[in-house]
């Protein structure tokens, strides 16, 4: 896979499709592998550009304090360096945060803005969660097993648990296939979300934005829908009803039928 120097770090990228550009960016502690299920049909209209975050998959994992913001800034030194012009960016969780960023301060880079599982503003319950997620990891000693042990029951429903746990078990094997960070490098990127707070800036955003929930999600609940529509001009909001954090995976057909339709109004 190709990687550019960006930003002061070497960042890893894939590339799959034909059309107008298309920036992915991951997840927490995920590579760009992650959006193997979206990729698959987005790359039939969008040349998709799925790209590992600071910290993650086989780009840099410098010493520091990671930031959005600062997530952002990469992945717009990253669009330059790999001669992406204006493209449509999406991002769940994370990469949600990293992509409001990058809309506000780069307007010009971004032609639409998927916000999947996004907040505005980290809450004191949100920082619970993924506090307890550095705990797990550190006492583990493997960030691997912490997305699965840990992670992947508040992505996933009790639901999808009891009716197919072969594929909650592929998706593990999937997890355990990939470049996964080492901890502190975690300890680090989970830092950046901990800290998240695009409020001074949403209203900087304008690009049309599509925003989408899982109903079953706590961790970014539709608790975060209100001020996110409130705050950017031009938004469209969906909530898959039997979704928890990870819509991506738990309705793939769904998921990428309704944002596909969304990306190609704009």
């Amino acid at each position: 896979m190709p990687t550019v120097q960006a930003n002061g770090i070497e960042i890893n990228y894939e590339v799959q499709g034909e059309g107008e550009p298309m920036v992915l960016i991951p997840y927490l502690a995920a590579d760009q592998a992650c959006y193997a299920f979206q990729v698959a049909d987005y790359a039939k209209y969008f040349t998709c550009f799925s790209v590992d975050l600071r910290g993650a998959g086989l780009s840099s994992k410098p010493d520091g304090v990671y930031t959005t913001e600062l997530l952002a800034d990469d992945i717009a030194a990253f669009m330059q360096a790999a001669g992406i012009g204006r493209a449509h960016v999406f991002g769940v969780s994370l990469g949600a945060s990293t992509g409001m960023w990058l809309a506000a301060k780069h307007p010009e880079l971004v032609k639409s803005l998927s916000l999947h599982s996004a907040w505005d503003k980290t809450d004191p319950f949100l920082r619970v969660i993924v506090e307890d997620w550095q705990i797990i990891a550190q006492a583990l000693a493997s960030v691997t097993e912490m997305v699965i042990q840990g992670i992947f029951p508040f992505c996933l429903t009790p639901e999808l648990y009891a009716a197919r746990p072969e594929y909650v078990d592929s998706l593990a094997e999937f997890v355990r296939s990939r470049p996964m960070p080492p901890v502190d490098a975690f300890i680090r990127q989970s830092g950046a979300v901990l800290a998240h707070d695009a409020t001074p800036v949403l209203g900087l955003i304008q690009a049309p934005t599509l925003i989408t929930y899982g109903r079953h999600d706590i961790v970014t609940s539709t608790r975060f829908a209100g001020p996110l529509t409130e705050a950017i001009a031009n938004t469209e909001l969906i909530v898959f009803e039997d979704c928890a954090h990870a819509a991506i995976y738990e309705n793939v057909d769904g998921f990428n039928q309704q944002t596909l339709a969304f990306l190609q109004r704009h």
